[in-house]
């Protein structure tokens, strides 16, 4: 057992809350400009720390007049948006708690949230929403209030909604309520994927989330400061930018949002953030762009040549500096190259959080090497977001950096990593059986495995448990998916797969008590065996529809895009499969290893 821990340099008092930040930076920075904000017309205007704490207390007298009470719970259903951060503080600020939902949730997904928390109200985007929160009304007895951020036809959104509503509630009750809300309250409740059954709230307290605001912005002055900016894009209803969004406000960073990530690098050239957060996938999408651009220019080999110089330049730093040789050749390509790449995404990042996923030796050396350092972190949702991770001033690239001062990091005997400290929530809600099973004597079970370095840097080896995390960064619970496509009669076994990869894609066995009807039926040879049938046009469209049905139980971010159907089935006997029947993943993963890197490659599949 290995074990690495940080002193503390923060403590939160058990007053404090997160509302408060917006309040005293009305009072000490009013005129500051706080928020960023692009209007339909494309121009992005000022919001001042004033305007902003007057836009939560307009809407929390709202959200007061229709009830809500401190400890209810409102539920937050919309992309990325300005409305979404004023929501969330307004909720904090009446003592009530926020239930985020991602926006591409379905309604199955939808129902169980709003049902399991007990939801009395809902902000939710569009009409779309509306709509998915309606069709499940009926079995959501606590349910008293839905509201909708944009206008429909010539009625008001939500936020002008709730401002009237609340006209004559006293902007005093609003404070009131404010500071009677202690540290140790329930601030958000986010549900989190699980690797069976259904998805468990988990509750974070003001102190979790004050505590982490307030440890990250210590460990990141360069980023999180006043005077910087960060564009906001990634779903705010995943702990990570929850988390970065309150940091940001705590710090006075300027913040800006966009939910339209198809023009992200145009976005983010026009607002030009000092400081920016994002998944691997959005690096990766950025390198292999400037990739594709250099070589359809006709100057691919400047790039390739640029690009391994960088690598080379950042393994050095670790290795006591680059030569003059390379030094000379890094120097080159900055003006060739690096530079251009930084002024694609606003010319003034000073650095880049990733998390979520692993980034990759590659790509951290490349990026660290053309001056936008990429600092990769670890944490959960039951961590209120990074509990290790890299800073400019102590970056190992391939780790997830060191603990957060006043954290803990243990590895058990098994390999399982396990972590303690202020940021790691109170427990599971209405699950009391679940939170025994993951926290002993104050220590968390992550579920992955991984290992800590005599300097306590860590790095991830592989999960403990099967929640698989794409690319793009997206958590994704298989068993969902597995079970509704075993439901189908032809399909005997299979395996959702997509760690780390851009999508969703699955391994399919056929029954083979079930095949001779169905090549009956389809007027084909009853023995015709299934290995002359895995690309067989019938065959995959009678998969394709049972995969179309264990879609509509997921996010279209979960959705399964590819399969393969695979030659032979899983057996106890071929090593697939365990005597409970249990799917080996990773003997399947190594055994079809090549079917797998075929998906994702484009290969297409051969009989």
């Amino acid at each position: 057992m290995r074990e690495y821990s940080v002193p503390a340099t923060v403590r939160v008092g058990d007053e404090e809350n997160l509302a408060d930040a917006v309040y005293v930076n009305a009072d000490e920075r009013g005129s500051a400009v706080a928020y960023r904000r692009r209007g339909a017309d494309g121009v992005w205007s000022e919001i001042t720390a004033k305007e902003f704490a007057d836009d939560v207390t307009a809407v929390a007298r709202g959200l007061i007049a229709a009830g809500v009470a401190a400890g209810d719970r409102v539920a937050l259903l919309s992309r990325t948006r300005y409305e979404w951060t004023l929501v969330d503080y307004a909720i904090s600020a009446v003592g009530a708690v926020t239930v985020p939902i991602y926006e591409t949730s379905s309604a199955e997904q939808i129902r169980w949230i709003l049902s399991d928390s007990g939801a009395v109200g809902a902000v939710v985007e569009s009409a779309k929403h509306t709509s998915l929160v309606e069709s499940v009304r009926a079995d959501l007895g606590e349910l008293k209030s839905v509201w909708q951020i944009e206008p429909t036809g010539e009625g008001e959104g939500a936020i002008a909604q709730l401002t009237a509503l609340g006209a004559d509630t006293p902007t005093e009750e609003v404070h009131a309520r404010r500071k009677a809300v202690r540290a140790d309250d329930l601030a958000t409740l986010i549900y989190t994927s699980g690797t069976t059954g259904r998805p468990k709230g988990c509750e974070l307290t003001h102190r979790n989330l004050v505590a982490e605001v307030k440890t990250v912005t210590d460990v990141f002055p360069e980023l999180l400061t006043e005077g910087g900016s960060v564009l906001l894009f990634l779903p705010l209803a995943h702990v990570f930018g929850k988390a970065i969004q309150c940091g940001a406000t705590y710090s006075r960073t300027v913040i800006g949002h966009t939910a339209d990530v198809s023009d992200l690098v145009g976005d983010l050239a026009v607002f030009k953030p000092t400081f920016l957060l994002a998944v691997p996938r959005v690096f990766e999408k950025v390198y292999n762009s400037a990739r594709q651009r250099a070589h359809n220019d006709g100057k691919g080999s400047i790039f390739d040549a640029a690009a391994e110089t960088a690598i080379a330049w950042s393994k050095a730093k670790d290795t006591g500096g680059a030569g003059l040789l390379l030094s000379l050749k890094h120097t080159l390509f900055d003006k060739l190259v690096y530079s251009k790449l930084r002024a694609a995404v606003g010319g003034n990042v000073v650095g880049a959080v990733s998390g979520s996923a692993p980034l990759g030796d590659r790509l951290g050396h490349f990026f660290r090497g053309v001056g936008l350092p990429v600092l990769e972190g670890y944490g959960l949702t039951e961590t209120s977001a990074g509990i290790t991770v890299n800073t400019l001033g102590a970056q190992r690239v391939g780790s997830v950096g060191r603990p957060v001062p006043g954290h803990s990091v243990r590895i058990a005997d098994d390999g399982e990593i396990m972590l303690k400290g202020p940021i790691v929530f109170r427990g599971y809600w209405k699950n009391e059986t679940a939170t025994a099973e993951a926290v002993e004597d104050g220590w968390f079970h992550s579920g992955d495995i991984g290992e800590l370095d005599d300097a306590g840097f860590l790095t991830i080896t592989g999960r403990k448990k099967e929640l698989i995390v794409t690319a793009g960064g997206k958590n994704v619970a298989p068993a969902v998916l597995e079970d509704r496509l075993r439901a189908h009669p032809l399909i005997s076994q299979c395996m959702v797969v997509g760690d780390a990869k851009p999508f969703i894609a699955a391994l399919v066995t056929i029954d083979g008590e079930a095949l001779p009807g169905w090549l009956e039926r389809n007027g084909k040879p009853a023995d015709t065996p299934v290995d002359q049938l895995v690309d067989d046009a019938e065959l995959r469209a009678e998969i394709a529809s049972a995969v179309d049905d264990a879609n509509l139980a997921v996010s279209r971010a979960e959705q399964i895009r590819e399969f393969r159907i695979l030659p032979v089935d899983f057996t106890e006997a071929g090593g697939e499969m365990t005597p409970t029947m249990k799917v080996k993943r990773a003997v399947v993963a190594s055994k079809y290893a090549d079917d797998i890197a075929g998906i994702y490659s484009g290969v297409k599949q051969k009989a």
